[in-house]
């Protein structure tokens, strides 16, 4: 609280939140938000760095987080592992192997619909890496139509109930 209150009185143009992803219960990192969204500024900027996965950026920006990074879209992208509307996939298991479907009907990308499930499961096995673009670019897509909806959400005022929804969702295992 007090490094918190030190940077308000600061009154710089906006705040960076840091050190809460490094191995604390996600629930701590969430009170730890609270606290300091709570002294800083409702009028600037403020960026939590190195958080990253769908449901942690929406439970952020319903915290008051305005901005994220990581490298979550991309790690996990070269690793296999999808975010979609319906869940988590991770093409490396052999489930995918004969599933001809698009990587995504619902996606957001050009490789959503380009690319079958099985295609890009085949990719992961092999270790092509063509598999870690199509993963990757998927991942970037969604996390950047998952903010855009947060925010038509928030302007239309039923971000609450939207995102509890969503992180329900989101959050299943494929």
């Amino acid at each position: 609280q007090d490094a918190a209150k030190r940077l308000r009185d600061l009154d710089r143009d906006g705040y960076a939140i840091g050190g809460l992803a490094v191995g604390e219960p996600t629930e701590d990192m969430y009170a730890m938000i609270e606290v300091v969204n709570d002294i800083l500024p409702q009028n600037k900027p403020r960026y939590l760095m190195g958080v990253g996965t769908p449901w942690n950026i929406l439970e952020g920006i319903e915290r008051g987080v305005d901005m994220f990074d990581c490298v979550m879209p991309t790690r996990n992208g070269r690793n296999g592992m999808i975010f979609t509307q319906n869940g988590v996939m991770n093409l490396r298991n052999k489930k995918w192997e004969d599933d001809f479907s698009p990587l995504d009907p619902n996606g957001a990308s050009f490789v959503d619909t380009l690319y079958s499930k099985a295609y890009v499961h085949h990719l992961v096995v092999c270790k092509e890496m063509l598999a870690a673009q199509i993963a990757s670019l998927h991942n970037i897509a969604f996390y950047l139509w998952l903010v855009g909806e947060a925010r038509k959400h928030i302007k239309a005022g039923d971000f609450k109930a939207w995102k509890d929804e969503t992180v329900r969702r989101i959050t299943t295992r494929l």
